[in-house]
């Protein structure tokens, strides 16, 4: 048998391949196919969003929080240092009751500043905010803020209940290792007057109906107060708002603003203006 010229075997390879291009099936573009790539961008797009959201952007307000609190805590200080002047600090046997400030602020204004030694990010004394009259979005999640003090309970050292709000999680996170207290850690306030130093008491989950918790006397509120209390609320679990998350703590000291910040905190706090 004669060998195909090579011109005869090139026509037939090519009516080969075109035979075999027209069986290969062809894909198309369904309505369900370009539905599912929406989504799975969709998707990536809502994580990237969230992990801006809940790291990122609460990692940038914690820091800016932190700053502007230990601005107003230096601000406080150097008004009391300038307002003794070369007069001898007081005696802590003269320091009598706290001192109480006004009953109510305006909304949104900040009037004290909490530092909770246990909230430290490790190597860090960065746990230190502001509080601010109010506890909605304007005070919660402000650049300078992050904790709000609910209206009509009292006020640092006043006989009665301190109730105070923040974030367990994004806007700073202002209480977000609220679960890491343990029996006698302090809460540091700071007001213009002086420092009132709590101790941690104890924990409480409840519903966001029961608000009782804010109660003069928490959970009893017919009852007259006689203890000086602060209370801590946020949200739980962490980003849910399904509970709240209550600790508690009792006054155990206070000092004037002339007597400078406790001793255990001074350098600490020497450390925010620097």
């Amino acid at each position: 048998m004669s060998e195909m010229p090579p011109e005869g075997r090139r026509r037939d390879r090519g009516r080969r391949s075109a035979t075999a291009d027209r069986a290969k099936p062809r894909h198309r573009v369904s309505v369900v196919g370009v539905f599912g790539e929406l989504l799975l961008t969709a998707g990536v797009l809502i994580l990237l969003f969230l992990g801006w959201q809940l790291w990122w952007n609460d990692a940038i307000m914690a820091g800016q929080q932190s700053a502007a609190a230990s601005a107003q805590s230096s601000e406080w200080t150097e008004q009391a240092r300038a307002q003794q002047g070369d007069q001898p600090a007081p005696d802590p046997a003269d320091y009598g009751d706290p001192v109480v400030g006004p009953a109510e602020y305006p909304h949104a204004e900040a009037f004290a500043v909490m530092y909770v030694p246990r909230f430290d990010a490790p190597g860090t004394h960065d746990s230190v905010r502001q509080i601010a009259e109010g506890y909605s979005t304007d005070v919660l999640n402000s650049f300078e803020t992050g904790v709000g003090h609910y209206p009509g309970t009292q006020m640092p050292g006043q006989v009665g209940n301190f109730a105070i709000a923040s974030h367990r999680s994004a806007y700073g996170g202002g209480m977000h290792e609220i679960e890491q207290f343990q029996l006698g850690d302090p809460i540091y306030i700071q007001t213009k007057d002086g420092w009132y130093t709590y101790r941690f008491r104890d924990f409480e989950y409840v519903t966001p109906s029961t608000v009782d918790v804010l109660a003069a006397v928490p959970h009893h509120p017919e009852l007259a107060p006689t203890d000086r209390i602060i209370t801590l609320t946020t949200c739980n679990p962490l980003y849910s708002t399904a509970e709240r998350l209550v600790a508690y703590g009792v006054l155990d000291s206070w000092q004037p603003a002339s007597a400078g910040p406790p001793a255990e905190i001074a350098d600490i706090v020497a450390s925010w203006g620097s």
